[in-house]
């Protein structure tokens, strides 16, 4: 496959899988922020730290955290790469770029994708008061892509290159949700066990999608059990440990190397972090730190990702 298309495929995936991560990250800010506006005005500031986009926030908007502020720049705004729009922007440009080689079905999903945000720009003003049915809508758009490539792709260099920006941009979100909220869910150790509690660790999970398959496992919602099954979970598509396995797939099935070996160092990397994964333990992970272990796994990721933007999509001079 060419370098080029190769490139596209798989940004086309992350721009995608950032765009619905971000409307779920929105989602549980709005549904953390119950309980009174003390409460309220401190969850939008992690809703930034949760994308990565603190320093570029602040260069712009100094410590205004305020609501309007912060949905309007992670929805909207054009100059922040990683807003909304600007993602959904750059997948279809990816998707334009390599028209070619996707099917009518999917580029139509994108490109349609692409129209709605684009109309609700018009009334952003009006959706940043009540984003909710936005929010939800991004999210169904995503999944309408997502299946229209399940179904109309076939599983060869293009599918397995979709797959890993997916699963990469994914366990990288993940986490980022997971490490911010873990420890600024609760504004006081007081409401530990209360409504308020389960309120919002509730939210942590339908974040994520988590919330019915983690009743399903372990019932009560218990914060190390959140933890837990979002960082260690074998099945579940979106826990950290799910999306590194995934990624080694596909990395394995872009070169043929055989399990247990490694013909460059996206796949060493690769393998030594879902080695990591798979031999981890909650407990070890709470008592040596949480955010400590988290910090590692996404710098993990980011050399990943650079790893195989190298290796894959730039051509040897």
């Amino acid at each position: 496959m060419i370098c080029r298309v190769a490139d596209s495929i798989y940004w086309l995936s992350r721009y995608i899988e950032r765009a619905e991560n971000i409307a779920r990250f929105i989602d549980v800010s709005q549904m953390s922020s119950l309980g009174g506006r003390a409460i309220r005005d401190a969850q939008w500031a992690p809703l930034i730290y949760a994308s990565g986009d603190e320093a570029a926030f602040r260069e712009r908007f100094g410590d205004d955290f305020s609501q309007q502020r912060v949905l309007h720049f992670a929805i909207f705004d054009e100059q922040n790469p990683n807003s909304i729009f600007s993602c959904v922007r750059s997948a279809r440009e990816n998707a334009r770029s390599i028209r070619g080689e996707l099917s009518t079905a999917l580029w139509e999903a994108i490109n349609r994708f692409y129209l709605r945000v684009t109309e609700a720009r018009v009334a952003a003003g009006t959706i940043v008061e009540n984003p909710h049915r936005f929010l939800e809508r991004v999210k169904r758009s995503s999944h309408t892509i997502v299946g229209v490539v399940v179904a109309t792709m076939s599983h060869g260099e293009a599918w397995n290159f979709a797959m890993l920006g997916r699963v990469l941009e994914r366990a990288d979100k993940t986490s980022r949700i997971l490490d911010v909220k873990y420890f600024t869910l609760l504004p006081d150790l007081s409401l530990v066990g209360s409504t308020l509690d389960i309120v919002q660790w509730s939210a942590l999970l339908e974040s994520t999608s988590a919330l019915h398959m983690y009743r399903k496992r372990f019932g009560k919602i218990e914060p190390k059990q959140v933890a837990e099954f979002l960082v260690l979970d074998r099945d579940f598509p979106r826990s950290m440990r799910f999306c590194v396995s995934l990624g080694e797939e596909c990395l394995r099935a872009l070169t043929g190397t055989a399990p247990g070996m490694f013909s460059n160092s996206a796949e060493q990397q690769m393998g030594m972090l879902n080695s990591r994964m798979n031999y981890a333990n909650i407990d070890d992970i709470v008592n040596n730190g949480l955010h400590e272990f988290v910090d590692s796994f996404q710098q993990q990721i980011n050399e990943i990702g650079g790893e195989v933007s190298k290796i894959f999509f730039q051509p040897e001079a």
